[in-house]
């Protein structure tokens, strides 16, 4: 039994439990109950209350705050605490069962007299199934999940597992999330249904990849658990790097697949990840796992350094397109389109021959970059050097260092430059809007890129002289 004193409940939420179990057995479920065990800090408080009606549970619940009944044929009260304005979820035990297809295709019924056991069998995996006594701190565990807890596996709860197959996305985040291994029966099992994947609305599939993207501690189980339960088909972007072949003097690693788990997992290993707010995780996370979708489509064998060796040559730019795609596919934002796309069209810049970073370079580059930044294809270069088990390579690193710093040198390391000589400078000369003004302003721009000029008093003189040529 775990000492009641290490379950870290607020004050609020502890005087609610006191009224509720006057009139029920409350019991703390789901995630928040895996996490304390796994020794993280709680996010969510969910809480179920057996022995007890609807009513008589909202009734006790009324002086701790607005309640709302987001769903009273679910057995669902949202409580927004008057002391914190925090928000706790209260339930009844329930029964579901299936009457249709895709996620939604539940009948859901409350059922207060539920035994700990038959509510904890609804739930998705036997991690997910453990509840706890917030008084006694003792653990309700029907269903294994504390074994598979210490084991970190992901098992079916029951049979039941097939009637959602929003399921098996939720294996594919959560085994990234804890570096959870996905049990064989239970890879088994999400095989049966992987033909349902076209059942689940698109925004469903995105909230799974998102969590995958933005919370992942070990981003390749994920897509371990894509591979084992044959949903990898659904993706065929990530499945077309299984099997495509690499140059083993440079990626002994294995194949393209092998070597973007790798890269993913190295991305959160940076101390840049640590740092970064769910945007930029979310960000560099898919920067990361498209960066070599271009590779199916242009790898070759070919003779190179006088032997016969596996060659991508031109891969970076084949491999924009595709990941936007991939993310058209699966329901992202559409504002990760365009810098997902930048960051794999440019992730090779510190290979392309030049032998130190110009001004004008770095301009350039972080225009291409655009919305994109030099600090976050850092991050992705890096990602992609480490992911070359057992190969390291500290002269990568040191060019990509040198990027940065120059990067910084211009102020450009988080920002694109912008154009210094603008439509009004073209009014002030004389020159009425039309057809001229975007071939002066392009123009301008790419004297600026090329370091013509570095302020608005060096880009009106620029344009004078612009202007005088024939």
């Amino acid at each position: 039994m775990i000492s009641p004193r290490a379950l870290p409940l607020p004050a609020d939420l502890r005087a609610m439990l006191d009224a509720v179990r006057r009139i029920g057995r409350p019991r703390l479920v789901g995630g928040g109950v895996r996490d304390w065990l796994l020794g993280l800090a709680p996010k969510d408080f969910d809480v179920e209350v057996g022995g007890v009606d609807f009513e008589t549970l909202q009734r006790a619940l009324d002086p701790f705050g607005a309640t709302d009944v987001i769903g009273r044929s679910f057995g669902v009260i949202k409580v927004r605490s008057r002391a914190t304005g925090e928000d706790y979820d209260f339930s009844l035990p329930r029964r579901e069962s299936k009457t249709g297809a895709g996620h939604r295709g539940f009948a859901v019924a409350p059922d207060p007299a539920l035994s700990d056991a038959a509510a904890a069998a609804r739930r998705d995996f036997t991690v997910n199934a453990l509840a706890c006594d917030p008084f006694t701190g003792a653990i309700v565990d029907p269903h294994g999940g504390r074994r598979d807890l210490q084991a970190r596996v992901l098992r079916h709860t029951s049979a039941a597992f097939t009637e959602d197959p929003l399921r098996v996305l939720r294996a594919m985040q959560l085994a990234a999330r804890f570096d959870f291994t996905l049990a064989p029966e239970t890879a088994t099992l999400a095989q049966t249904i992987a033909d349902t994947y076209s059942e689940l609305p698109l925004e469903r599939v995105w909230g799974e990849w998102e969590k995958w993207a933005t919370k992942a501690a070990r981003p390749s189980r994920g897509l371990a658990v894509l591979e084992e339960t044959g949903w990898l088909k659904h993706f065929p972007e990530i499945a077309g790097l299984r099997g495509t072949a690499q140059e083993p003097e440079w990626h002994p690693e294995g194949d393209v697949f092998t070597h973007t788990q790798h890269c993913l997992d190295a991305l959160v290993a940076l101390p840049e990840w640590a740092a970064s707010d769910a945007a930029r995780r979310r960000l560099l996370m898919f920067a990361v796992l498209a960066h070599d979708f271009g590779k199916p489509a242009t790898t070759r064998r070919e003779e190179k350094r006088g032997a016969l060796r596996w060659t991508s040559a031109g891969h970076e730019a084949a491999g924009g397109p595709i990941a936007e795609a991939f993310l058209r596919r699966i329901g992202a934002l559409r504002d990760l389109d365009a810098p997902v796309a930048a960051l794999v069209v440019n992730h090779l810049a510190h290979h392309h021959g030049q032998t130190e970073f110009t001004a004008t370079s770095v301009r350039r580059l972080a225009r291409r970059l655009a919305p994109a930044t030099i600090d976050e294809l850092a991050a992705v270069m890096r990602a992609d050097s480490n992911g070359r088990p057992p190969l390291t390579s500290p002269a990568t690193h040191a060019r990509i260092d040198e990027l940065v710093a120059a990067a910084h040198a211009l102020a450009l390391s988080d920002a694109a430059p912008r154009p210094l000589v603008l439509g009004r400078h073209l009014v002030e000369r004389g020159i009425k809007p039309g057809p001229d003004f975007k071939r002066v302003l392009d123009a301008a721009f790419e004297a600026q890129l090329d370091g013509a000029f570095a302020d608005e008093a060096g880009g009106r003189a620029w344009l004078s002289d612009f202007l005088r040529q024939p």
